[in-house]
């Protein structure tokens, strides 16, 4: 509630006119005594995207782009799937295609959200069935555990695996991000488990959703999965993804996303899409 200084002062200048909620979203607006719920929206902004296995139409003023997972515990050198031997070149090189996508995505008003693994310092809610996953014998470096001296990067010594706040749990530096951009902490694969994202995307009125980050077979297609469970249009940006899986598995996400799930896309077809849209204008 406005607190009573901003009530007298409204009063004193006479502005009765309020919006109540997300500007750009759902929101009401009280105009004196009347409370008006008609939700005004922007005028709709088609474009027909290039897209396996069919060509989509959306309407880009109800569309987000989620990113998931672009943190350096999974994508930087010194990192936690660096320190424990595994490949991530191929993470760190979609910043790129992420930042010319972001970029447009703030220009065109669509919103911007930054779905990571923030884990709670405790691991309250996290159960044993998912800490196993990244320990399986019990004794090795797993979620919330401190990484080990890294030999390249001093900085990620002490850091918790995936620990809010920690240099692991943070974007990579590679990253353009806004201050207005959305950014929501998960604890699952999924970014909709436990988390305020779905309601978060409704109340922006977001009926399509583009998807990138890594790991794309893991928490990317988990979180696309979610999403098409609750009603959201889908589309993976292929050039936005990837993973440090074998090759055979970004091949059996791409046929189950495009099979099952929704559509997949380079972002270059949304560029092209904007061009064209422009000269009809």
């Amino acid at each position: 509630m406005p607190s009573s200084k901003t009530q007298t002062e409204n009063a004193q200048s006479g502005d009765r006119n309020s919006v109540l909620g997300i500007a750009r979203g759902e929101h009401y607006r009280v105009v004196g005594e009347i409370v008006d719920m008609t939700r005004p929206r922007p005028a709709s902004r088609h474009v027909t995207l290039t897209a396996r296995p069919q060509d989509v139409r959306i309407d880009l003023t109800q569309t987000a782009f989620i990113c998931v997972d672009m943190q350096n515990d999974f994508c930087s050198l010194g990192g936690w799937l660096d320190s424990i031997g595994v490949d991530t070149c191929a993470g760190r090189q979609l910043a790129l295609a992420i930042n010319s996508l972001t970029g447009l995505c703030r220009t065109l008003g669509m919103p911007v959200i930054w779905v990571n693994w923030g884990n709670r310092t405790d691991r309250a809610n996290l159960p044993p069935v998912l800490l196993h996953v990244y320990n399986p014998d019990g004794n090795s470096v797993g979620l919330g555990d401190p990484l080990l001296p890294h030999k390249s990067e001093s900085r990620a010594a002490g850091s918790r695996v995936l620990e809010k706040g920690s240099w692991g749990a943070a974007l990579i530096d590679d990253l353009a991000v806004s201050a207005n951009d959305t950014f929501v902490d998960k604890y699952r694969m999924s970014g909709f488990r436990d988390t305020p994202l779905d309601s978060i995307l409704r109340t922006l009125g977001v009926k399509t959703v583009l998807f990138g980050g890594v790991n794309m077979d893991q928490c990317v297609l988990a979180t696309l999965m979610d999403a098409n469970f609750l009603g959201y249009d889908t589309l993976l940006l292929e050039d936005c993804s990837a993973t440090t899986s074998p090759d055979f598995c970004t091949a059996a996400t791409l046929y189950n996303v495009r099979r099952c799930f929704g559509f997949s896309l380079h972002s270059s077809a949304i560029h092209e899409a904007l061009a064209a849209y422009k000269d009809d204008q």
